[in-house]
């Protein structure tokens, strides 16, 4: 990975853990970060986010009153959102398959388990910057298309623009495994 040059953009920390803030803090202004807006529940983030230009934001998932999948929600998808395409990276301590799946159907576009590395958050950062994923809008969904590789053996009944191959036993065809990379 080279070396990001992040001394023009402008980051939202949104967690109601004010130890976190001062972490992710750190690891920002070490990589160069020269604006930080910190916000410690998801109300306070969204007056931010509206009142600030933000190039990248990070949310904690779980918060009162406004946790951190409801404040996605709205950024993706309010009318009064100034900008829905930016990229959020979702932290959590709570790093399950289904929150994984709740962050991902909520429109984020990278998701980072806690504790926090200053590796994983530059990783992270480094994802949404050079490699930044087309958006998707359909009735139920908008947010950057959530499938992270281009090159998919999947082979199941729902694959985009295929048919379905049949099995050795001239059955359905198999569907792959779930792989974390796949997503984020």
């Amino acid at each position: 990975m080279s070396a990001l040059d992040l001394r023009a953009l402008t980051m939202l920390i949104v967690d109601d853990n004010a130890n976190m803030r001062g972490i992710l803090a750190a690891i920002l202004k070490s990589a160069g970060v020269r604006r930080i807006l910190e916000a410690g529940d998801g109300v306070e983030g969204l007056k931010l986010f509206s009142e600030r230009e933000v190039d990248i934001v990070f949310t904690d998932l779980m918060m009162q009153p406004v946790d951190g999948l409801s404040f996605v929600h709205w950024v993706r998808n309010s009318q009064a959102s100034p900008n829905p395409y930016t990229p959020i990276i979702m932290m959590t301590g709570h790093a399950t398959r289904r929150s994984l799946d709740e962050a991902r159907m909520a429109g984020v576009t990278e998701f980072l388990a806690k504790p926090l590395t200053a590796r994983g958050v530059m990783h992270r950062i480094n994802e949404v910057i050079n490699n930044p994923r087309d958006f998707v809008r359909t009735e139920a969904y908008f947010g950057p298309c959530r499938r992270r590789r281009i090159d998919h053996d999947f082979a199941g009944d729902e694959r985009r623009g295929a048919q379905p191959e049949p099995t050795a036993l001239g059955g359905e065809s198999e569907v792959q495994a779930f792989d974390p990379e796949d997503c984020y």
